[in-house]
């Protein structure tokens, strides 16, 4: 048995029971649970319809969420979350370089890694070296006044956790960031890479092994079997290619407003809903959310 789930961004809630009714009657689907009023809704089918993809396609170009996925199951005992572009706007190293004089330079190679075109690790070297000189204080003030937190992102950790989930923040950033972050959202733990000081400014040099995307699969393999899970109980969310390792490798991996060459490897994505799109994934009504 699978379930279709099909979502509408919250600030628009214009989900109709017209367009649920006309999917489930195009793939004989049972009786649709409305998890979300004009914001999420699921029905039961026997099996992946053929044209799903086409209809993934259409209802994309009108704004909404589609997704398919096994039914049994879909409740998650672990969150294996991105930082940067995923559980907060930004990301930290452009907002970091910005305040250093060297953001469009920065931002082009984020850019580029994120979307898999450079190595992660040899670009994030490249550009924590064009950070050498920065003052530590300037990490206090882009925390302070660049970075905000993505919407839903509090709610999913906080149900997940309530429901007894180990929550994971998992980053290929810095723990000075992940570190607050992790804090405010209600993370168990976070994991991240290392900036390098002396006399209160920047070196230009991360603590090595770098955190990056095989690191991000071995933490998800660690978690698990920790708790005596396996890689089938974890949600992992991300939108870079760093991430599609652990992606992949999840019982749920979330594509997340994804770079392209991401989105392309994985089935569950969410372009238009916000992170509470996790928790109506898993089944979960608006109504079980805890604030």
């Amino acid at each position: 048995m699978f379930t279709v789930t099909i979502l509408a961004a919250p600030g628009r809630a214009d989900l109709s029971a017209a367009l649920v009714d006309e999917l489930r009657g195009a793939w004989n689907g049972g009786r649709p649970l409305w998890l979300a009023p004009g914001i999420a809704a699921e029905f039961p089918v026997a099996a992946e319809p053929q044209d799903f993809w086409q209809a993934w396609d259409r209802l994309q170009a009108e704004g909404f969420d589609l997704a398919i996925q096994s039914t049994a199951g879909r409740r998650k005992a672990v969150l294996l979350a991105d930082m940067d572009s995923t559980m907060i706007q930004q990301e930290c190293i452009d907002e970091l370089a910005d305040v250093a004089g060297v953001g469009e330079r920065v931002a082009a190679i984020t850019a580029r890694a994120m979307n898999g075109e450079l190595n992660f690790h040899e670009a994030l070297l490249a550009r924590v070296g064009l950070l050498a000189g920065l003052p530590e204080t300037a990490i206090g003030q882009v925390l302070d006044s660049r970075i905000t937190l993505a919407p839903g992102g509090r709610q999913l950790v906080a149900t997940m956790r309530a429901q007894g989930a180990y929550a994971a923040l998992v980053s290929g950033g810095f723990t000075v960031f992940t570190g607050p972050v992790a804090t405010a959202l209600g993370f168990d733990e976070h994991r991240a890479n290392t900036l390098l000081s002396e006399g209160g400014v920047l070196t230009g040099h991360v603590a090595l092994p770098v955190l990056g995307r095989e690191a991000k699969v071995e933490a998800l393999q660690d978690i698990a079997a920790t708790r005596g899970l396996s890689p089938a109980d974890v949600l992992a969310v991300g939108d870079g290619a760093n991430d599609l390792g652990m992606l992949q490798l999840a019982g749920t991996g979330v594509a997340l407003h994804a770079k392209p060459v991401v989105a392309a490897q994985v089935d569950l994505r969410i372009n238009h809903g916000d992170l509470t799109a996790l928790l109506y994934l898993q089944g979960y009504a608006a109504e079980e959310f805890v604030e």
